[in-house]
């Protein structure tokens, strides 16, 4: 038993080995651009969602379709906001993201929940494992053209009938990103149009059941788009 066990750990961490060996720059680049910030994205963020009714309204409607208790993963999960919030509503939740310094934050931040290192779209779980996954603007680092791939990966961890949620900036442009929350980094983001999104979800038979766009507030730049999605029975 304990042999098999070790045997399943090697594999794992060979596995994750490999991936980071052939990740694509723009991986690292991000990666790199949140171990630089975590601290200072953590207490820039920290009561964001106090004054975020739309995202609330959203989570909350996403905790009542996938029902209490229900196991739920949050993906690019940063210092655990999202995470803990979800807890809060009774969900069994976990985070995962592709930043070690951010998932450093998040388990001194949030001790009682449970944060792991790893890629959305090479997860470390089993097929149909998962009620629910939120993505909660942690797509907008992905090129368009790696979308599908992606959620290709979500839809295999969601069990039938699992709900997934995004957020993420609507438009349809890709920015160049050098600085933020006071250092310097280099990564890119990407607007999205929540049509194509829906598109591309539905290739990987994640049914769009609701979809909000909302203007944006003083201190954002573009309207926000959140699109809740139901992986096909």
């Amino acid at each position: 038993m304990t042999r098999f066990a070790d045997a399943e750990r090697f594999a794992g961490s060979f596995q994750r080995m490999t991936e980071r060996a052939v990740e694509p720059f723009d991986v690292s680049e991000t990666r790199a651009a949140y171990d630089t910030v975590a601290v200072a994205y953590e207490e820039a963020l920290r009561d964001a969602l106090a004054a975020s009714p739309w995202d609330r309204a959203v989570l909350g409607a996403f905790a009542d379709l996938v029902g209490p208790a229900a196991p739920v993963v949050d993906l690019g999960c940063g210092p655990g906001r999202i995470t803990s919030y979800l807890a809060g509503l009774g969900l069994d939740v976990f985070g995962v993201d592709l930043s070690p310094g951010m998932v450093e934050v998040a388990r001194r931040v949030h001790p009682g929940l449970r944060f792991e290192v790893g890629s959305m779209s090479a997860l470390t779980l089993a097929d149909a494992s998962l009620a629910g996954a939120v993505a909660w603007y942690s797509i907008i680092h992905t090129p368009p053209e790696r979308l599908r791939s992606l959620f290709g990966e979500l839809a295999r961890v969601l069990r039938p009938g699992g709900v997934l949620a995004l957020a993420f900036q609507a438009g349809d442009e890709r920015l160049r990103i050098s600085g933020g929350y006071g250092h310097e980094v280099s990564m890119d983001a990407y607007r999205l149009q929540p049509e194509d999104v829906v598109g591309v979800l539905a290739e990987e038979e994640l049914i769009v059941e609701a979809r909000l766009v909302r203007q944006p507030e003083p201190s954002e730049k573009t309207p926000q788009a959140y699109l809740v999605a139901r992986k096909a029975a």
